[in-house]
């Protein structure tokens, strides 16, 4: 039973601390800010654990760190993207500095795929 309970218990712990890019962009998506959808931030999807969701329009919103050009890193970013996809979710990726120097970019992007 505990095994079952660790994913849940790390999504509760990232969402206590999450990077200043993912603070950023929540700042934007909370309470249905953009385009009136509501996203939740650090949910658990099967085995994963995604920065931001709408369950409602099946849309998830990655923000990666410069770990994630490591080829090992890179390859379970691609089988976790296909699993999400699998399930009917379309998946938008961004670099943390993307986010923090971009930000009104990393919106119209969501905003094309919400629309």
């Amino acid at each position: 039973m505990k095994e079952s309970r660790r994913p849940v218990a790390l999504a509760h712990k990232l969402r206590q601390s999450h990077t200043d890019a993912e603070k950023a962009l929540w700042a934007k998506l909370r309470n249905k800010q953009l385009e009136g959808v509501k996203f939740r931030r650090q949910q658990l999807l099967g085995r994963y654990i995604v920065d931001f969701v709408s369950f409602e329009r099946k849309i998830i919103v990655e923000i990666d760190g410069g770990q994630h050009n490591e080829e090992e890193v890179s390859k379970r970013d691609e089988e976790r993207t296909t699993w999400l996809r699998e399930r009917g979710y379309q998946v938008l990726r961004f670099w943390n500095n993307e986010v923090l120097v971009n930000m009104e970019g990393v919106l119209e992007k969501i905003r094309e795929v919400l629309r």
